[in-house]
């Protein structure tokens, strides 16, 4: 798309009401609806075979959708109106085997990869954390080893659970050991709550992850993390991995595991902000359960995260577009 070309925006809210019509992510078309391309596609990853816990995070992108209803074109914190700067459209699900964890992998790799291969950015909605490895990999095919912020209650990166090396618990060790991450700009952010073990951290530290937790955000404040991750992260490609339970369960009940003392949701949003200079390529959301949820709480979080998330990757195609048509 180039410059001059306008964008397909979502369904006009002041001719349909929100609540009417099919729930795409913020009432955008879907990617048949734009020619199969978008600068952004917003997809949909059912599987949450990969829990360790309560399950049911496979409805999840179906309940982001629809409390997605409630985003409008214009961010007034990003001064940004991302529908209109680049095409952001629905592609949809990945479906995916739910009785077969490693197909599922396989799926999701193969599906991300052809998406990827239009020119588009990913905005994944899952689904339990498993996807991120396969997100991760195809990324990595086309970026290179990229820089990762993950935000979580949890490191995720242990070795296996019962034997299986393909679960919600373990896909950020498995993409340093195939070499698909920047070693040396990992972090994690909003950690808490108890371990195995003093070796969970050792590992994690070895493997070249540094740690938020979220008392640090609570008492350093937003803007400073955000900067100390900008300056982690530098130039380099990022992908963002979002589990909602980095929030605490008094903003995202509806989580599979969830743990006292986590982020505020204006927390997240605020360091997502901050790191709008950042080269963002694709990023998910995942492990919103909401049969665990009261009022929409989480999903209206997570859509609110995604929301901040695809205006940061429209901004930057945006931005992009007119630099190489300047030139």
């Amino acid at each position: 798309m180039s410059s001059n070309e306008t964008p397909r925006g979502p369904v006009d809210s002041s001719r349909v009401p929100r609540y009417a019509g099919p729930a795409t992510f913020a009432r955008l078309p879907r990617l048949d609806e734009v020619g199969g391309r978008a600068d952004v596609a917003v997809v949909g990853v059912p599987f949450d075979s990969g829990v360790s816990y309560r399950p049911g995070a496979r409805f999840g992108g179906n309940a982001i959708r629809e409390a997605s209803r409630l985003l409008r074109p214009y961010n007034p914190a990003q001064d940004a109106s991302p529908f209109a700067l680049a095409q952001v459209a629905d592609g949809g699900d990945i479906a995916v085997n739910p009785f077969n964890i490693n197909e599922a992998v396989e799926t999701v790799e193969a599906a991300a990869d052809d998406l990827l291969g239009t020119g588009a950015r990913l905005m994944t909605l899952g689904g339990d954390h498993t996807i991120a490895l396969p997100l991760l990999r195809s990324v990595a095919k086309k970026h290179g080893p990229v820089a990762l912020l993950h935000f979580d209650a949890h490191l995720d990166t242990w070795d296996t659970y019962f034997g299986a090396e393909y679960t919600h618990g373990t896909p950020f060790r498995r993409a340093v050991e195939e070499g698909i991450l920047d070693t040396s700009a990992l972090s994690h952010v909003g950690i808490r709550g108890p371990l195995y073990g003093r070796q969970d951290l050792t590992d994690d530290e070895k493997m070249g992850f540094g740690i938020v937790t979220s008392a640090d955000v609570y008492r350093r404040g937003a803007d400073e993390v955000a900067d100390q991750l900008r300056q982690r992260i530098g130039d380099r490609p990022l992908y963002i991995s979002i589990d909602i339970d980095c929030l605490d369960p008094a903003h995202a009940p509806g989580t599979g595991t969830p743990e006292a003392g986590g982020m505020t949701s204006r927390e997240l949003l605020e360091i997502l902000r901050g790191l709008a200079s950042c080269n963002l390529v694709s990023a998910d959301v995942v492990e919103v359960a909401p049969a665990y949820d009261h009022a929409e709480i989480t999903s209206v979080a997570a859509s609110h995260t995604a929301y901040e998330l695809t205006t940061i990757m429209s901004r930057q195609i945006a931005a992009a577009r007119k630099d190489s048509e300047a030139q």
